[in-house]
């Protein structure tokens, strides 16, 4: 798979190579898919492309991140369970 990522658009192989490798170390295909777009975003950000990114890949990108926080706090502390009861982060 990696082996067909065409490298020569830097801006868009990144973000592929890093959501293979983050489905293979988290061991969960959504959260590698979510590293993925957060990860297109932020690169896009940062050559200053970001207005090339479609406004719901920004918001699907922010819900990605949010997830990502929340369970976070969910392993820490069982608090945020309450809100959510029947919620498996």
């Amino acid at each position: 798979m990696i082996s067909k990522i065409g490298w020569e658009n830097f801006e868009g192989a990144l973000p592929a190579f890093l959501t293979i490798t983050s489905m293979t170390f988290t061991f969960s295909i959504s959260k590698g898919i979510g590293f993925g777009f957060i990860s297109y975003c932020i690169i896009k950000l940062a050559v200053g492309k970001w207005r090339e990114v479609h406004p719901l890949m920004w918001v699907i990108s922010l819900v990605f991140v949010i997830y990502s926080y929340l369970s976070q706090i969910c392993c820490k502390s069982k608090k945020i369970i309450f809100i959510f009861p029947n919620a498996h982060l």
